[in-house]
């Protein structure tokens, strides 16, 4: 969605519901390391001031954060930085107590509902650590869902889908079902599914965590790839102190700070 791009209604049913549901893992936050990005100057990511509270335990403390157009930003920190809390509201399926989040232009803060499932489905993609694919579609069919979802030209979605298919190396498991995939493709089609609709921002919740060593960094790898081929704009939560250094920048989060 762009400035000027109405926000359409998302269509309400028992899948919308999944994915909307779906994206409730998560973490994102604030700004502390070094390093120039690749990402352009222009911002496609603008938070200021973010406060977010669970009865008197204060969670994030005045966040203010900027990700580039095109950057990958890794997200670090102990359990209980309040990661989890950021990425949730950056990825629009929580609202902060205060502050303003503003993703390719738009003020999410002044959503309705409505229009935030609509901008949720359209403009961000989630990646998280168990890839919470549907077990009784295929890998192809799990791609096209939340193009489905978004009430999209069935033929472009296909097209869309199969061209990710083709590029993330899954072409000879289009039509295998998720329990017929190993971790590491299970995990390819989760990305490639985040990016059906072709999303402003790539938000990703330790994508690597679950998988082994050698699904590790293919999946690592992966990231840094969509930056370079389709200058993608991606933040990622991780532990994994190999993926955090691939990024163009690393932020340090604790206690609900940037450190």
């Amino acid at each position: 969605m762009r400035r000027g791009d109405g926000v359409k209604r998302a269509p309400d049913g028992g899948l919308a519901r999944f994915f909307q549901a779906a994206a409730g893992g998560g973490a994102v936050a604030s700004e502390a390391g070094g390093g120039a990005g690749r990402g352009s100057h222009e911002a496609m990511i603008e938070v200021v001031g973010l406060r977010k509270s669970f009865g008197k335990l204060a969670v994030l403390k005045g966040i203010t954060l900027s990700v580039g157009r095109g950057e990958i930003v890794s997200v670090v920190g102990p359990s209980g930085a309040g990661k989890t809390t950021m990425l949730q509201i950056l990825g629009t399926l929580s609202r902060p107590d205060s502050g303003s989040v503003v993703i390719d232009g738009v003020d999410v803060s002044r959503l309705s509902d409505n229009e935030l499932s609509a901008f949720r489905n359209s403009r961000i993609g989630f990646v998280f650590q168990f890839h919470n694919l549907l077990p009784e579609f295929t890998a192809f069919e799990n791609v096209c869902i939340p193009g489905y979802i978004g009430g999209r030209d069935r033929r472009e979605v296909e097209a869309r889908a199969a061209e990710l298919i083709e590029q993330l190396g899954l072409s000879e498991r289009r039509d295998h079902k998720p329990a017929e995939l190993s971790g590491g493709e299970a995990q390819r089609v989760a990305i490639a599914r985040a990016l059906v609709n072709s999303p402003a921002v790539l938000l990703a919740d330790e994508p690597s965590g679950n998988l082994d060593s050698r699904n590790r960094d293919e999946i690592n790898r992966l990231f840094v790839s969509l930056r370079d081929r389709f200058g993608q704009t991606i933040v990622i939560v991780t532990h994994d102190e190999n993926l955090a250094a691939m990024a163009d920048r690393k932020i340090v989060m604790t206690d609900g700070v940037i450190a």
